[in-house]
């Protein structure tokens, strides 16, 4: 499986994807009206993108990372936080310790891999009456280098046989997230969405580190994952003077868990 793959990159994971912006970290820990010492359930921690932030607050957390080199490295970048600890498991199949009831149980650009299922259910049911269920979506949308990114579309064109022609990234105006799970659950009450963008610049060998843990990256065959690279690093050398900017957009997606009668 396709989310299988992040842990055989769990170094390179840690060291090349981006955090997310202080601003959304701030906005869901005070949406969410966790205090410090609030317990929190994160679903796909990774390395600790988020986590280390939300430990960083105060908060108590209880990880659950499929992966174990994943987790791993997270407990490796948590030991600063003793009330931080990480699970290995599929959500899909790990329980609450005792029965604890969370004040908040979020999921970072990691939601879209559980099992749509059970996802919505099984995160709600984690939650204490009035707790929040949080998702951070991320988004590769268009800005910074963007005659960069127009040209790579044909190294993409030539090494990804899966591919669509004249793909192009969005204006970040016209993303929207399906929550059409979180509006059907009875257990949540309305869903509020807020974004935040970010820009990060790359040096060529720091955006191929960062291509390299993408699912869809690792899911080609050597020598096509070679060209491509190849193309790019290229690219960005002989046109781009060694380094691009990309441009991300990440929504705090937030409801809260209401009584079954409301």
């Amino acid at each position: 499986m396709l989310r299988d793959r992040f842990d055989d990159v769990a170094e390179l994971y840690d060291s090349a994807r981006p955090g997310y912006p202080p601003a959304l970290v701030e906005a869901l820990i005070t949406g969410a009206g966790v205090s410090p010492g609030g317990h929190v359930l994160e679903v796909g921690p990774g390395t600790g993108q988020l986590t280390v932030p939300l430990a960083r607050a105060g908060l108590r957390i209880t990880a659950v990372e499929l992966g174990p080199s994943l987790a791993a490295v997270a407990r490796r970048n948590l030991r600063p936080f003793p009330d931080a600890s990480v699970e290995v498991a599929a959500f899909e199949e790990w329980n609450p310790p005792s029965g604890r009831r969370f004040e908040l149980a979020v999921s970072a650009t990691a939601f879209h891999w559980i099992d749509p299922a059970v996802r919505v259910p099984r995160l709600t049911a984690a939650l204490a009456p009035g707790g929040t269920l949080a998702l951070v979506t991320t988004h590769h949308v268009a800005g910074g280098s963007a005659e960069f990114f127009e040209r790579a579309q044909r190294c993409y064109e030539r090494w990804d046989p899966d591919t669509p022609p004249e793909l192009r990234l969005s204006d970040e105006t016209t993303v929207v997230s399906d929550v059409t799970e979180l509006d059907a659950s009875d257990r949540l009450g309305p869903v509020g969405i807020r974004c935040f963008p970010q820009e990060i610049t790359y040096t060529t060998a720091a955006y191929l580190d960062v291509l390299r843990t993408y699912s869809n990256h690792r899911a080609l065959l050597a020598p096509a994952l070679g060209g491509l690279l190849d193309c790019i690093a290229e690219l960005i050398e002989k046109r781009h003077g060694g380094s691009v900017t990309k441009r991300y957009l990440h929504e705090l997606i937030t409801a809260r868990r209401v009584p079954p009668h409301q």
